[in-house]
């Protein structure tokens, strides 16, 4: 009688861990492998490259997109020769120094807030004639809402969160294309049967 074949283990589908302490954070793994390689010059070759340490690093799940690679080389000094229609433009000072960080829509109320500075500081520039800084105002703002855009139309993400980041786009888009008539438009907006069916709570908060 022959035996039995030996029984055959399922592969575990266990998830893999995340936020495990004493785990790096995808910003230490990115700023330790770019000293450990001593990196001068960061392009679209070296973007990849980090691309896959994060993944071997953290997970193969694990997703990490290139402008936010390039945004953290960039935050810390580096020589980065990287762009897509996802990162922010290469800022001289005295803006960058001004505008870093301003971009910010975690929810509604992060986005309002940060809108409201973007624009005050926008105005500013506008009135002293400088283009460039009221340009830069204008890209960190597109960016804004292409990056929205992007999580609202990703399957990972929670459906709540989709349609929040879709209405944080639209605001994004408003104010680009009407920027004097935006705060009037955005509290008819927030005041709106629709606004309230879809986001109820959320309209408390912003």
């Amino acid at each position: 009688m022959p035996g039995r074949s030996p029984a055959r283990r399922r592969p575990s589908t266990l998830p893999r861990r995340r936020n495990v302490p004493g785990t790096p954070s995808k910003k230490q793994i990115i700023l330790e492998y770019c000293r450990s390689q001593a990196l001068e010059r960061i392009g679209a070759e070296e973007i990849r490259a980090l691309e896959n340490e994060l993944r071997a690093r953290l997970g193969s799940s694990l997703k990490t997109s290139p402008s936010y690679i390039a945004g953290v080389l960039r935050e810390a000094g580096k020589n980065v020769e990287y762009h897509d229609r996802f990162t922010a433009p290469a800022m001289p000072e005295p803006y960058a120094s001004r505008l870093r960080d301003l971009l910010q829509f975690h929810d509604f109320g992060s986005a309002e807030a940060s809108v409201r500075k973007l624009d005050e500081i926008y105005r500013e520039y506008r009135q002293a004639s400088d283009r460039t800084g009221a340009g830069l105002v204008r890209s960190l703002l597109q960016k804004g809402k292409l990056r929205a855009a992007s999580l609202a139309a990703n399957p990972s993400v929670s459906p709540d969160k989709r349609a929040e980041k879709q209405e944080i786009a639209t605001w994004f888009r408003v104010w680009l294309e009407t920027p004097d008539l935006f705060f009037d438009w955005l509290e008819l907006r927030k005041t709106s049967a629709e606004f309230r069916r879809l986001f109820g709570k959320m309209n408390e908060k912003c």
